[in-house]
């Protein structure tokens, strides 16, 4: 049930304003229909506001009537060629409307979506259909060699192919499924290989714990340049459909469109993940693009540079709200341009309704200041990996996978994945605190810190920097500075120049890579 609290954010969200009852009617029918999918949220938002523009890509804009009927017509299309409710369904492509309208009509169908990762090798996306079962694949006609060796015994069909359907097609709506579809998205894989995490249906208050700590205000406009297959960009693109929002997508990342997107729009939202906002400093400085219509830039998927996290607040002014999550639990922690001032390491706090614990291998918590391993439990937690396997739970929550410390004030700090700790001459070392020490030197660009099997030691830390253009990097340097600030046993015993480091579609560094 909805708690005063939460009446309170979602009041101050404008969602809470008043409707005709007609409208209220076909909102109800909707999620009677399909269920809390991306199908309710365009078929609701068509019977609120109708003419509204719902989504602006490359293609030009679509309202949210638009969009309802479009699928309403590819979704009896997919029926016609064999897919049923149930079915799982393979869904790569980027950013744009042949995304959204396949998300859409696979959920008018009642099949399960399976979010596929534009920046995967064929091998690991057949692997992953394989596992999942997928009967149909959707994909970006882009994609379409790619894919080739997965289609035979699959129905698949293109989200161009989709497009022209929508306009063409002279069926109706389909029936009302017999079940609510899944979305299933897939981990990011910088660990090992990435496998599904299913999400029953999101909840009011699910909105409230993002609401809770991010401004966003409804019927506003949100620039979402972040990847929408993951869960980041996903949860971004359902509050849009929940908030009434108007969603610019664009296909490719470049940071002059998106602030051009930004201007053009007047947007008040920039949905980013961490490895995107060098770039946009960067060209906000020398673009000259007016972004004063920005409110928010929501940034999640890895850990900020305290020297980019003021960098950012310089050139878009206090702004930043940076998420801690992962696909598993969705939101832990949200710093807010207040906590970011204080600490620009830090994660912040849980939002209302989330719950975290720090606690020690016991599963008891851990005193303030101390280290311990992170879990968090809200409405937005996977049911599971859908291959049966799943996340160490304590007391109904989900470990992330991460160590942290929560300081007097309540301020979340992670530390680094649990199963990248190192122990070195008996000492805990975290490399997550000595890449926060590395990066903070102007002459470092971007750095991390693994650890590497060594005959005398039997383990020690290695530093991957990419120098700051124009800057030479000083090993000897580096590593007094890690002395100084930390302790001698968490010195890098080496500092190795790389051109770029490895990363996946969403920024993730790919630590695995930089091992030998």
């Amino acid at each position: 049930m909805l708690d005063v609290v939460g009446a309170r954010v979602l009041a101050r969200s404008g969602l809470l304003t008043p409707a005709r009852p007609d409208r209220l009617v076909g909102m109800a029918l909707a999620a009677a229909r399909w269920g809390i999918t991306p199908a309710t949220g365009y078929a609701a938002g068509a019977a609120r506001h109708p003419d509204r523009v719902a989504l602006v890509d490359d293609d030009g804009s679509l309202t949210w009537r638009d969009v309802d009927r479009r699928t309403d017509r590819t979704a009896s299309e997919l029926r016609a060629r064999g897919l049923r409710e149930g079915d799982a369904a393979g869904l790569l492509a980027r950013n744009g409307r042949g995304l959204v309208e396949g998300a859409v009509a696979l959920s008018k169908v009642g099949a399960d979506v399976l979010y596929l990762n534009t920046g995967s090798a064929g091998g690991p996306l057949a692997q992953v259909l394989d596992r999942e079962g997928a009967r149909a694949l959707l994909f970006d006609e882009e994609f379409a060699d790619l894919l080739a060796p997965c289609l035979p015994g699959r129905l698949g069909v293109t989200t161009e192919q989709l497009a022209d359907l929508a306009v063409t097609s002279t069926l109706g709506a389909p029936p009302k499924p017999g079940r609510t579809s899944r979305q299933v998205i897939l981990t990011s894989g910088t660990t090992g290989a990435p496998r599904g995490a299913a999400r029953g249906g999101a909840s009011i208050e699910d909105a409230v714990a993002a609401l809770s700590m991010i401004p966003l205000r409804a019927r506003q406009t949100t620039v979402i340049a972040a990847p929408v297959f993951h869960a980041w960009g996903l949860g971004h693109l359902s509050l849009g459909m929940l908030l009434g929002s108007t969603v610019v997508l664009q296909r490719r990342f470049d940071p002059e469109r998106v602030l051009q997107a930004v201007e053009e729009h007047r947007a008040t939202v920039l949905v980013v993940v961490p490895v995107m906002l060098e770039r946009l400093v960067e060209a906000a400085r020398h673009g000259g693009h007016d972004t004063s219509s920005l409110r928010v830039i929501a940034s999640s998927g890895s850990a900020l540079p305290g020297d980019l996290v003021r960098r950012v607040q310089d050139v878009f002014g206090p702004v930043l709200h940076n998420l801690y999550g992962s696909t598993e639990v969705a939101y832990a922690a949200v710093a807010t341009p207040e906590d970011l001032q204080a600490d620009p390491r830090t994660a912040g706090r849980p939002p209302h309704g989330v719950t975290l614990r720090v606690v020690d291998e016991q599963g008891r918590d851990v005193p303030t200041g101390t280290p311990g391993r992170i879990f968090v439990g809200s409405g937005l937690a996977f049911e599971g990996y859908t291959d049966g396997s799943d996340k160490d739970r304590l007391d109904g929550l989900v470990s992330t996978g991460d160590l942290g410390v929560v300081d007097a004030s309540g301020r979340l700090t992670v530390l680094g994945r649990d199963d990248d700790m190192v122990v070195i001459g008996g000492e805990n070392v975290h490399p997550g605190q000595v890449e926060d020490v590395l990066a903070e030197d102007p002459s470092v660009a971007e750095v991390a810190v693994v650890d590497e099997p060594d005959e005398v030691y039997g383990v020690r830390l290695v530093a991957h920097v990419v120098a700051a253009p124009g800057a030479t990097v000083d090993a000897g340097h580096l590593q007094d500075l890690v002395r100084q600030r930390l302790a001698r046993f968490a010195v890098p015993r080496e500092v190795r120049l790389i051109d770029a480091l490895p990363r996946n579609a969403t920024g993730k560094v790919l630590r695995k890579e930089l091992r030998p």
